[in-house]
């Protein structure tokens, strides 16, 4: 195996796969890199059996192989090199030689027979996404699972493929996050339902932060999703994420989406967000308890710990209904109102044993619903 590559490629490259490795006393190979060179290709590949991600990197050719070396290490020697810098990389006697510019290094690794096999999805039925659409919705929602592995169904984020939307869910029982997003292209007509690991999603969007998708309509700025049994291919630029499905029932979440509501508030997001940061430092500790009153014209936003002290913020609002209030968890909320967009939210409650709505005043596609505490 012999190959050119400029640094900065290289260096982009390691970055993406190199975080899908994984220190494993029974298999050490999967701490490494595998370096393939293959039918005019140059692939980065990494896996840590649930994961698989794969790079193609820009680079000339000399002599196919493949061959592995250890990940931290290979990474941080070239994020050292210069920027602009060729560097030529060849296996020989089972070490990785390099040469860039002054510098010349050896870097002892393990032949590539003994890396796992990376599974494959045929693309035949796939669907087609913006890509920053994509990632924007992922965002918005991935904060919401649960971290308990006592209900597994709950670490992951619900995927439901329709023939036009995808339909994205996370909760952790105490908080729910639904977010719809615009399917280009769906080959399938049927709807498509799978439950994606939450380590899954934020390892893709690490991923995708590491490219500056053009914001206008075009095929290069899309993302393909293929499904098999029990895995799930991201495909988009230069990448393949493969990983595996979490298998079990999702519950049927739209049963707590709050059909009615007695009191619905339009307030600006940025006053509502400040009013809740200054009073939840008086929310008692472990509980995070705060408490929203709808009044006339205005929200009252409060708390009290016997340790510290109380506290109370008003901020005007539109209020529809009669007049309410709810005590929920301060983080929560502002979870939620920190992943909206829009300048004004509305807030939608029925009473404080009910779950309370929050949404954008522009945007449908989008709701976030927080349990109330239970006095």
């Amino acid at each position: 195996m012999k190959f050119i590559s400029l640094q900065e490629n290289l260096k982009k490259g390691l970055n993406i796969v190199g975080h899908a490795t994984v220190k494993n006393v029974n298999l050490p190979i999967l701490n490494n890199i595998l370096i393939k060179v293959e039918k005019g290709n140059i692939e980065l590949i990494s896996t840590n059996l649930e994961i698989g991600v794969k790079h193609s990197l820009r680079g000339k050719i000399e002599k196919d192989g493949e061959f592995t070396v250890d990940s931290k290490l290979i990474t941080d020697y070239v994020n050292l090199l210069s920027g602009g810098e060729k560097i030529e990389l060849e296996e020989k006697n089972k070490e990785l030689k390099i040469k860039a510019g002054n510098y010349k290094t050896s870097i002892k690794g393990e032949e590539a027979k003994d890396f796992p096999l990376i599974p494959t999805i045929t693309e035949e039925f796939s669907y087609t996404l913006n890509i920053n659409d994509f990632r924007k919705s992922l965002s918005q929602v991935v904060f919401s699972v649960s971290n308990s592995e006592n209900r597994v169904e709950l670490t992951g984020v619900l995927f439901t493929f329709g023939e036009k939307k995808l339909s994205l869910a996370a909760t952790d029982s105490y908080r729910l996050a639904e977010k719809k997003v615009i399917l280009k292209e769906s080959l399938k007509k049927e709807e498509e339902v799978v439950i994606v690991p939450a380590k899954t999603i934020q390892e893709l969007l690490r991923i995708l932060n590491n490219f500056n998708f053009d914001e206008e309509v075009d095929s290069e700025n899309d993302i393909k999703i293929s499904i098999s049994d029990n895995q799930i291919l991201f495909t988009f630029d230069s990448v393949s994420l493969i990983s595996r499905l979490i298998n079990g029932r999702y519950p049927d979440y739209k049963q707590i989406i709050p059909s009615k509501s007695q009191t619905e508030a339009l307030i600006n997001k940025n006053e509502f967000i400040r009013a809740v940061k200054a009073v939840s430092l008086f929310s008692k500790s472990g509980i995070n308890d705060i408490t929203v009153v709808f009044l006339k014209n205005k929200i009252s936003v409060s708390s009290f710990s016997g340790a510290s002290g109380e506290s109370q913020a008003e901020v005007l609002a539109n209020i529809e209904g009669g007049e309410n209030e709810i005590t929920i968890n301060y983080r929560y909320l502002l979870d939620g109102l920190n992943n909206i967009d829009d300048e004004n939210v509305v807030v939608k409650v029925l009473n404080n044993n009910t779950p309370c709505l929050i949404k954008p005043e522009k945007e449908e596609d989008y709701l976030y619903i927080v349990m109330p505490i239970k006095q």
